[in-house]
């Protein structure tokens, strides 16, 4: 026992001292660690820092993507593409002039080759004179390409001799813009608007107006950042900061109606060449403008859009206004539809030296008419008599009739720039009230009106006196979830009274069927609205200025689903008429919208004396009979039928009988197809021959018979 216990006790030293030369060790290297980490972090501070920033790149900002804009059933409308404006800096530090200007593989030659064959702006020699052109001048911002560049094309030029040697070799470097893509091209372009090329340094896009404009800050998105580190030897790109892409904004457009109605207006203006022309359409019931086109000339014969009239015009209605006039004097008992008024023939000198007339003047006037008449006729006089009789020596009164309809509500549209109703008011020191303005404000001069204002009005009329805003968006979305949804917005829950209302929507229609607005009427669909004729002023003169005409109304008239409005400025063919060139554009639109857009419940539809009311049906097999005779819920008689059938139709329900088939006999294949025909017979052992298309008309042995085995029987089809 001594023995072992003294052999044990050294070994177990030794490895006590093992362990504790181990630990010191562990502990002499954990203490450098910890040393060289305090000296690296206090000591020698600023000397790492540097060293690790000239590992990386300053951060640079890493561009988000702007929104997009559709149409109501997603259309792309609007889109961002980038494009690159290119430079040659001749003045670059490590800029190889004598390769530019001598290499074989790199220099002037074969880069102005290859320049000529991608852009085909220039040829070989104007390009290498170009480009010697911008070396002899030593510009640093010389532009290689004429042109702003797509981004493939800046990947190829890229790859050209000279070019491909680098920014500091060779001093090519571009610029990029973000251009707004429109692949319906002029369809409401000014409504959607367009943005500033320029990238701004925050690395945003933004708005220049329409809805690009109104909704920049949503459309533009938030930048991200990002910096290029050196690891592993090599350059890496590291995003820090993820862009975010602007929001999506679905608009209101139809394209189909709006591709109907530019067409439409273009049309009409190539053919009276006009200055310019205006259409806009809206849903009655929710406000949502459907199209919205503003065409104007830029040469002869050629039009496209440019300013948005529609929204920013703040000029005289004309005639169009006479239907506001009429509905105050309506509501306030001034007149019934029926009181006369004399026009005369067509001049009224009003206080015995203010010259007024009516378009007929030299057809020698209306003479004696009725209210409604002075509406259908369009009658300055008959109109302004009305009013001055209610209202000449109360004005305020009449103005204050006209702002109870609403038709000068601030209607607050999303498109920056839109203007505003401006009717005066007696006793207001900004606007002055003359002697003339109340018998001339009637029928639509001394106060500005823009189109959309026009139509918002005539929209409430058709949609049973309820006012609503005009819309132009739906919905803004971003990664296909909609983050906001627009509802119709009421402005005025009533514009007048309902009697009063079914009085003017029958002034309305008759201003199609029975007066100036003749050329507007349909034998498709039927039209209410007014006419419209404005001499347009220029310095204060409106005799040589030209005209503006303008048909508002909507359509169908009894259950009105679309209003419009067309505006046209200075015709230069024909008679300036609302209702022949304005109303020709409505009438087309209208018949157009009703073939290709609107739904009809047929079961509320007149009966058709022509009409099938029940399907024809075969005899034959009953199974397929069942079918489809359930499918289209067609009522029968029986319903325990055997295999085979006859059919009869009756007024409103099928006669259906069991066709007996006996053993031995012929079967009665008449009123059957082809197919059941051939089975049955075939089964009973007989051969088939036929000859026509449709049902069998005929058999050849008679049913009934006994059947000859292998006999042929011959079909006949009508």
């Amino acid at each position: 026992m001594e023995k072992e216990t003294t052999e044990f006790v050294p070994k177990n030293n030794y490895i006590l001292f093992t362990y504790f030369i181990i630990v010191l060790i562990l502990g002499v290297f954990a203490v450098g660690i910890l040393f060289r980490a305090f000296n690296t972090a206090f000591v020698e501070k600023d000397k790492w820092e540097v060293i690790a920033e000239s590992q990386k790149r300053p951060d640079r900002l890493v561009l988000p993507g702007r929104g997009n804009i559709y149409s109501a059933d997603g259309k792309l409308m609007a889109t961002s593409a980038p494009q690159y404006y290119t430079y040659l800096d001749f003045r670059a530090d490590g800029f190889l002039r004598d390769s530019f200007l001598s290499g074989k593989r790199n220099g002037i030659d074969s880069l102005a080759i290859c320049l000529n064959k991608l852009f085909k702006d220039r040829s070989v020699a104007d390009y290498k004179a170009h480009l010697k052109k911008g070396m002899d001048s030593k510009s640093r911002q010389f532009q290689v390409v004429s042109r702003k560049i797509s981004y493939t094309e800046k990947k190829e030029i890229e790859k050209f001799p000279f070019i491909r040697l680098g920014r500091y070799k060779s001093g090519f470097y571009t610029k990029e813009m973000v251009e707004r893509q429109k692949p319906f091209n002029t369809l409401a372009s000014r409504t959607i608007g367009n943005i500033f090329g320029e990238i701004e340094e925050s690395g945003q896009t933004k708005g220049k107006n329409g809805l690009e404009l109104q909704y920049d800050s949503l459309l533009r998105g938030e930048p991200g950042l990002s910096s290029v580190r050196r690891v592993g030897g090599s350059w890496t790109n590291v995003i820090e900061v993820e862009p975010v892409d602007g929001m999506d904004v679905i608009t209101t457009i139809d394209i189909d109606i709006q591709d109907i109605t530019e067409k439409a207006l273009v049309d009409k203006l190539k053919e009276i060449d006009a200055e310019s022309g205006t259409a806009v359409v809206m849903e009655v019931a929710t406000g949502e403008i459907k199209a919205i086109t503003n065409m104007a000339r830029i040469r002869e014969g050629v039009y496209t859009e440019t300013l948005n009239h529609a929204v920013a015009d703040e000029s005289e209605p004309g005639s169009t206004f006479k239907v506001a006039s009429m509905m105050v004097a309506l509501e306030d008992g001034v007149c019934q539809p029926g009181d006369s008024v004399d026009t005369g023939k067509g001049v009224f000198m009003y206080k015995g030296r203010h010259r007024m007339t009516d378009h007929n003047m030299n057809r020698g006037g209306y003479g004696m008419i009725t209210a409604e008449q002075a509406i259908w006729y369009s009658s300055n006089i008959g109109v302004a008599k009305l009013i001055l009789k209610g209202y000449e020596n109360n004005p305020k009164k009449f103005v204050e009739g006209l702002y109870r309809t609403g038709i000068n509500s601030d209607l607050n549209l999303e498109i920056p720039g839109s203007g505003k109703a401006k009717i005066r008011m007696p006793g207001d020191t900004v606007n002055y009230w003359s002697v003339t303005t109340l018998p001339w404000m009637s029928f639509g001069y001394e106060t500005q009106i823009p189109p959309i204002y026009t139509l918002t009005f005539f929209n409430a009329i058709a949609n049973g006196g309820k006012m609503v805003r005009p819309m132009f968006t739906k919905e803004i979305s971003q990664n296909g979830k909609v983050i906001k949804s627009f509802s119709p917005e009421v402005v005025k829950s009533s514009i007048c009274s309902k009697k009063t209302l079914g009085i003017i929507q029958e002034m309305l229609l008759g201003v199609v069927e029975k007066g100036t607005g003749s050329a507007v009427k349909s034998d498709v669909i039927r039209i209410a609205g007014k006419t419209g004729t404005a001499q347009l002023a220029s310095g204060g003169v409106y005799r040589t200025s030209g005209h503006q005409v303008s048909f508002c109304g909507y359509f169908p008239a009894e259950n009105p689903l679309y209003s419009c409005i067309v505006v046209i400025r200075r015709p230069r063919i024909g008679y300036p008429s609302g209702g022949t060139m304005s109303g020709g554009v409505v009438k087309s639109v209208a018949e157009k919208i009703y073939a290709n857009h609107m739904a009809f419940d047929i079961r509320k539809q007149p009966v058709d004396s022509t009409a099938v009311l029940l399907p024809p049906v075969k005899n034959g097999d009953v199974q397929a009979a069942k079918k489809v005779l359930k499918k289209f819920r067609v009522k029968t008689d029986e319903e325990a039928w055997t295999s085979w059938i006859l059919a009869e139709a009756d007024q409103e329900k099928l006669k259906i009988k069991d066709l007996p088939i006996e053993e031995g006999l012929v079967p009665r294949v008449t009123g059957m197809g082809a197919k059941d025909a051939i089975y049955l017979l075939e089964s009973s052992g007989l051969q088939v021959t036929l000859s026509g298309i449709g049902k069998v008309s005929a058999q050849s042995i008679a049913a009934g018979q006994k059947i000859v085995p292998g006999q042929t029987v011959h079909l006949t089809l009508k």
